[in-house]
């Protein structure tokens, strides 16, 4: 085979090609999937997408909020959404979906998968557009595998699947210490960690009031919530290990973070990650 000639080099260099082969390369090694050939078709398709879509696994204290804040600021236009905050918005807004899960709620019961991945998928498409990051979806395996389909089925490319490492003690003792501010329940305070500490009973970052969640003073409430969380057979990290396995064919890129670190540098290790 002929030597390249310059012009084919800086050709290539232009086009950012070698660095592309570069990042394929480690990914085939990483991963030694059973498949390579497809596993660089998975790849290549998700790195097309010219939008960062994000999924975040965590427990309740492990800075998923915090997190979020901090890469949307990255990724101008990316909507964070949380679960929760998405049937307030159908129910309040009196949409179709709303109204049906308004009917199941009133009754007591869980509003079922059927009615809530439609609503998240009409979210993620009406406040997503320029990319999105999903906090507090899925929380069993069940529903992670039909969010997939979901997002498969719609042609939603996932770009990223992000899980923060943390132990369930340390978790629990964040909880007990988080404090919620009345202007954005997005700035983070916490009692117990000494690098978002407030002063006092006011926000460190604004003047917001400081006030616990009534579900974060209940340490049984905790322990339920927390029993959902940590259940790796059917329960949400069930969820998460479910698209741990997907990353194994190049379909998702699957980032574990050390919960247990400084802010800061969790947040280095995540962009880095996201840029990868």
């Amino acid at each position: 085979m002929a030597a390249n000639s310059e012009a084919e080099v800086e050709y290539l260099a232009e086009r950012g090609i070698p660095h592309l082969v570069d990042r394929l390369v480690c990914g085939l090694l990483d991963s030694k999937p059973a498949d390579p050939l497809s596993f660089l078709h998975a790849t290549l398709t998700r790195m097309d997408s010219p939008h960062t879509n994000i999924l975040i696994f965590g427990p309740n204290g492990s800075g998923k909020g915090t997190q979020g804040s901090l890469i949307k600021k990255k990724y101008p236009g990316m909507a964070h959404i949380e679960s929760g905050a998405i049937f307030r918005e159908h129910i309040g807004g009196g949409t179709a979906l709303g109204k049906e899960a308004k009917t199941y709620i009133d009754r007591g019961d869980l509003v079922p998968d059927e009615i809530t991945i439609p609503m998240i998928l009409e979210t993620l498409k009406s406040k997503g557009s320029q990319g999105w990051l999903l906090d507090g979806f899925p929380r069993s395996i069940v529903q992670a595998k039909k969010l997939w389909e979901a997002l498969q089925k719609d042609g939603i490319v996932l770009s990223h699947v992000v899980e923060i490492l943390l132990d369930r003690e340390i978790a629990k003792n964040r909880l007990l210490g988080r404090r919620m501010c009345s202007k954005d329940p997005l700035h983070p305070n916490n009692i117990y960690i000494d690098a978002i500490k407030p002063d006092g009973d006011k926000c460190r970052l604004c003047d917001g009031t400081l006030s616990s969640r009534s579900d974060d003073v209940d340490a049984g409430a905790i322990e339920k919530r927390h029993d959902i969380y940590y259940d790796g057979k059917t329960g949400t990290l069930a969820g998460a290990y479910f698209f741990k396995d997907l990353a194994k064919t190049g379909k998702v890129n699957y980032v574990e973070l050390n919960g247990a670190g400084e802010i800061v540098d969790i947040t280095t290790t995540l962009e880095k990650a996201l840029a990868a």
